[in-house]
């Protein structure tokens, strides 16, 4: 049976810290939201802006407590404050599928995330 895409991980509500377009490329992440929301160093990551309707593609790298910062390429699609979704998709396949549970990390102020995540 052919395997479908699911989401695996999700950071919601987390606001941007900063942008740095002179930078190489990512978006840096706050390392606690990381381990919460299981997403690796260099991981692949959707990012949606929920203030202007940007979406993106592109890698996680551990940033600075309560950092979430858009760099390079990436930084022209945000600015400071705004919301932002963060997520990354597995591919299961139909038994994988029934055991599946995404994590879903949802942040309060200054992006720690909120009680009982």
């Amino acid at each position: 049976m052919a395997s479908r895409c699911f989401l695996r991980s999700k950071i919601h509500s987390a606001r941007l810290t900063a942008t740095h377009r002179d930078y190489m490329g990512s978006i840096s992440i706050d390392p606690e939201l990381l381990r919460r929301a299981d997403i690796a160093p260099f991981e692949q990551v959707d990012v949606y802006n929920v203030d202007n309707g940007e979406r993106l593609t592109t890698y996680a790298i551990e940033g600075e407590p309560g950092e979430v910062c858009l760099n390079g390429a990436a930084a022209l699609k945000g600015e400071a404050g705004q919301r932002v979704i963060i997520a990354t998709f597995t591919w299961l396949d139909e038994d994988e599928r029934k055991r599946h549970v995404p994590s879903v990390v949802l942040c309060g102020p200054g992006n720690v995330p909120m009680a009982g995540q």
